[in-house]
């Protein structure tokens, strides 16, 4: 479906009502838009049913960017435009909230990762954000995302919604079930971990897959991160994990067929020595020593999380055929498993 801009949002950042207007990126939250005049823009719409607080997005975003002014001057770290009146938001009529960004010049985004140069490419970028961001207080900044990537309460998620779900619903995931239950050891691996203290509380990027990194067309290197909506305190292996889930297999959470589900040791390898690349002398050992963790941390959670929207009946993730949640509950199941054996 094709998105309407509402004059208002047009004539509050100053875009002619000719300028050219099309779809930019492959994102599903928000509705992303490349606006063409005597320069380029990206416009953005944000999902204020998936992000309820945008204002703590933008105050999160403006911390960094100070900081980083400061301290890293050289990096390029994504800013909002502010409107005509000097606002980062400016709210439409149906309540949601838009915001524009200039446009990154010879980037590219890529939506799956095809070589060991790539992977590491990707990883670097997001250490560099996260190691740049060393030093800044993060009391200050606030989650947009309440308890995003906590595996302790995505089991209870779950738990609530075995306990809730209809016989038919239970007797399809028998099979998800019994394997989601038997990779609960990782949850007690968390809790011990947060309660001990070994992972030091970070600004971290929380969403690091591969299409959130900006490549520089010329050289293939990590220009910037972008997509900074979750950009919040949090843990290292919520970073390293996301990107381990989401590159190590060649087959996107998606994929059907579960004989397609691998484990390249390669890409692993460079995603590990990517994100190590930038972050490795800020770590503690107890945090170097949880690296292999990473990855079964974060594929579990979504293994959960898709496991327990279909056993609520479909109420979150957008679905296009029934089954759909739990065949990428199955997915991502097999990939733990996979991961288990080789990490």
């Amino acid at each position: 479906m094709k998105l309407t801009v509402p004059p208002m949002i047009l004539n509050a950042f100053g875009f002619s009502p000719q300028a050219k207007i099309s779809s930019l990126g492959s994102g599903h939250i928000h509705q992303t838009l490349l606006v063409e005049g005597d320069r380029k823009f990206v416009l953005q719409r944000i999902n204020k049913n998936v992000f309820t607080k945008p204002e703590v997005i933008a105050r999160n975003n403006r911390l960094a960017a100070a900081y980083l002014s400061a301290h890293h001057p050289e990096y390029l770290f994504p800013t909002t435009l502010p409107d005509r009146n000097g606002n980062e938001l400016v709210y439409a009529e149906d309540g949601f909230p838009w915001r524009v960004y200039p446009l990154i010049e010879n980037t590219l985004t890529v939506d799956f990762v095809t070589s060991s140069a790539q992977a590491f490419e990707a990883a670097k970028g997001f250490g560099l954000l996260t190691r740049n961001l060393h030093g800044i207080d993060s009391s200050t900044f606030e989650p947009t995302l309440d308890r995003f990537h906590d595996l302790q309460w995505r089991y209870e998620q779950f738990e609530s919604a075995l306990a809730n779900a209809t016989p038919t619903l239970i007797k399809q995931a028998e099979g998800e079930i019994k394997r989601a239950k038997e990779f609960q050891f990782l949850v007690h691996q968390y809790n011990d971990l947060i309660a001990g203290g070994s992972l030091l509380i970070r600004i971290t990027h929380n969403d690091t897959k591969i299409n959130n990194i900006l490549f520089d067309k010329r050289t293939g290197k990590a220009a910037c991160v972008i997509d900074l909506d979750t950009l919040m305190p949090g843990y290292f292996i919520y970073d390293l994990g996301d990107m381990v889930r989401t590159g190590v297999s060649p087959v996107s959470e998606e994929e059907q067929d579960i004989t397609q589900i691998s484990f390249r040791k390669e890409i692993y390898d460079a995603l590990v020595e990517g994100y190590l690349s930038q972050m490795k002398d800020y770590m503690s050992p107890q945090e170097l020593q949880a690296v292999p963790f990473a990855g079964k941390m974060m594929t579990y959670i979504m293994a959960l999380r898709f496991l327990a929207d279909f056993l609520r009946g479909n109420t979150y993730y957008t679905i296009h055929y029934p089954e759909q949640n739990l065949v990428r509950a199955r997915n991502q199941l097999r990939l733990l498993q996979l991961l288990h054996q080789h990490t």
